[in-house]
């Protein structure tokens, strides 16, 4: 799973523009089944055989698309200004690399030299007005070569496995995820299982909305990467989650109340496969759960989060231990027959 994690955070796919992860993602699950298509939205769908027919249809999701910018303009010296394309601190983009448009121009996030500073300006952190991206060129006319307003650029930055067991990469929320799913659909499974790789998750769950309604799934399990702040100086639920203890079983975060059999499922799961996991101490983010579940008649939805250091930067670190206990759970959610709860979609 870790190779194919390392080949889609090597891609871009900021918002709206997943199609080389879609399009890789596709190459790779292309000889796992004979159901695979995309709809308007950007979404893939993949349609995994089991050895048995499922009772109520369940939908796993993942998001492809990660945060990144937007060009709106280019200054007559040459440089580019833009906006974020989801949430972005202004704090961690400053002197990053990035690649702008289809053909990955390098370029990088300037700002003024702090020797250039008052001593107010270095109290606070610059504006995006103030940020700008250099791509090199001498004059507007140089730079609209390569570049126009609407491109989008990606950060640029490099898979590295470190440390005790810990992997740095850009887009880790939520190529994670993706990854998982694509293991997933690699190996043989009990039961029928739609798998949906979603697009512009980070701008307003929009690709999980247009899924969910068109599937009318009764049940739905989402695969993501959620904050962790277990670094110096934050203590106690503060920390939200740790890294190395083990996937987050969904309960509560700012979008969604998962369903509680689900919620009792997974915590048995776990504990039947001795697989270490944990909560959020702290109710925080949200993932395409959030729509999912108030789909048409309501879907009962769960989520196992891995969780990420520095998330929506150029450099998230993640544990492999708990992206392989992640891995190991969902499997388990999805070889379990979902028949249990309401009938609300049958």
């Amino acid at each position: 799973m870790l190779d194919i994690l390392r080949e889609l955070c090597r891609l871009n796919g900021v918002s709206g523009w997943e199609d080389s992860v879609r399009h890789h993602i596709r190459k790779l699950v292309s000889d796992c089944s004979d159901d695979i298509f995309e709809d308007a939205a950007g979404n893939l769908f993949v349609h995994k055989p089991g050895r048995k027919r499922r009772e109520k249809t369940l939908m796993v999701c993942a998001h492809m698309d990660e945060v990144g910018m937007m060009i709106k303009g280019i200054t007559d010296d040459g440089f580019l200004k833009f906006a974020f394309i989801g949430g972005v601190d202004r704090r961690v983009a400053m002197g990053k690399r990035v690649r702008v448009g289809i053909s990955g121009i390098p370029g990088v996030i300037g700002v003024k030299a702090i020797h250039l500073t008052t001593k107010e300006e270095r109290k606070n952190v610059p504006k995006i007005e103030e940020l700008y991206i250099d791509i090199g060129a001498k004059s507007r006319s140089r730079a609209e070569k390569y570049v126009e307003p609407g491109d989008v650029a990606a950060f640029d930055s490099d898979y590295t496995e470190f440390g005790d067991g810990m992997i740095k990469a850009k887009a880790l929320d939520d190529r994670i995820g993706c990854a998982a799913m694509v293991k997933l659909i690699s190996e043989p499974l009990e039961y029928d299982t739609w798998f949906v790789f979603t697009a512009q998750e980070e701008v307003g769950l929009r690709g999980a909305a247009v899924a969910a309604y068109s599937l009318n799934a009764h049940s739905a399990l989402v695969l993501e990467g959620t904050t962790a702040a277990d670094i110096p100086d934050v203590t106690g639920h503060k920390q939200v989650c740790r890294l190395g203890d083990g996937p987050v079983v969904g309960c509560a975060d700012f979008s969604t109340l998962y369903d509680r059999d689900y919620f009792e499922l997974l915590k048995n799961l776990a504990d039947g496969l001795k697989t270490p996991w944990q909560i959020k101490r702290l109710v925080a983010g949200g993932t395409d759960a959030g729509i999912i579940h108030t789909s048409r008649r309501g879907v009962k939805t769960a989520g196992i989060s891995v969780p990420v250091r520095y998330i929506h930067s150029p450099s998230c670190v993640a544990a492999k231990t708990d992206i392989n206990h992640a891995l190991t759970l969902a499997a388990a959610f999805i070889n379990h027959e979902m028949s249990g709860g309401n009938d609300r979609n049958s």
